[in-house]
């Protein structure tokens, strides 16, 4: 299948501001593009890219002052399949772990490990090892906090959802990464383009966070927001968690004046 996706979004800065963009895809997918990237600014200024420290790749830029549009669209080549299930995955003993993988183990700054350990470990400290205990997890971060669009704060922690009971899909992310990290389990907060494919249309396309575990020697993905297989993720990066891959980052103030996504299935021919 073919899914053609992107976004725009237009900001409003005092002054020329630097900023790092990571809204293409990660890499691994630049091969099933079946069109050159569209790339356009308004204004249109000088923009580089480079790969940051866990392989995402990165658009720097200076916005100017006032207003700065910035829209990208591009249409790739998807297997068309859902989420693998692989309910024989195992845990991997620390010891045997690839050194790569330890990172994600520990805390991070929206992933505290130290303040949910007795947590995981009283919830989930029964339930068998591997697959079935991440499951577990997906479970109950699904079921524990309520999705509302509206309950997004940009600095709430795994641990502040927890105890609020609410967020968006960054907060699933979170809270199940830090329950896994907490078991021993590695595991990585990813983002990208999620549309509603293969399920009843829910609005628009959506740029959404979900996480990658490690087990049985290799990762693979959970959704504890939507808690389902789903068809046609497109990762755009991967991180410890928000802090290491933002939409924008920005090095000075600005106002986000309106955003959208779209991510469609489209036919050949």
């Amino acid at each position: 299948m073919l899914i053609r996706f992107g976004h725009e979004f237009t900001i409003t800065c005092d002054q020329p501001t630097p900023m790092v963009c990571l809204v293409s895809p990660h890499i691994e997918r630049h091969a099933d593009l079946v069109a050159p990237e569209v790339q356009l600014t308004n204004p249109q200024v000088p923009m580089h890219n480079y790969f940051d420290l866990f392989g995402n790749l990165c658009r720097r830029f200076v916005a100017p002052a006032g207003d700065f549009t910035f829209s990208y669209d591009a249409t790739l080549r998807d297997s068309g399949q859902p989420d693998v299930h692989a309910p024989e995955a195992n845990e991997i003993p620390i010891a045997a772990l690839p050194d790569e993988t330890l990172l994600y183990l520990m805390g991070s700054r929206y992933c505290e490990t130290d303040r949910m350990s007795q947590t995981a470990w009283d919830l989930f400290g029964n339930v068998a090892p591997g697959w079935g205990r991440v499951q577990a997890i997906c479970d109950y971060v699904h079921n524990h906090i309520t999705f509302n669009y509206m309950d997004a704060r940009s600095t709430r922690t795994a641990y502040e959802a927890w105890q609020e009971r609410k967020g968006v899909c960054r907060d699933f992310a979170h809270l199940s990464v830090t329950l896994c990290r907490a078991m021993n389990i590695p595991a990585r907060y990813v983002n990208g383009y999620l549309g509603d494919i293969g399920v009843p249309p829910a609005g628009e396309g959506d740029f959404a966070a979900w996480m990658e575990v490690y087990l049985g020697g290799r990762w693979w993905t959970f959704d504890a927001r939507n808690n389902i297989p789903r068809i046609g993720r497109i990762v755009v990066a991967r991180g410890r968690d928000a802090a290491d891959v933002p939409l924008l980052n920005s090095f000075g103030p600005h106002m986000l004046k309106s955003f959208k996504v779209w991510t469609d299935e489209v036919w050949e021919g």
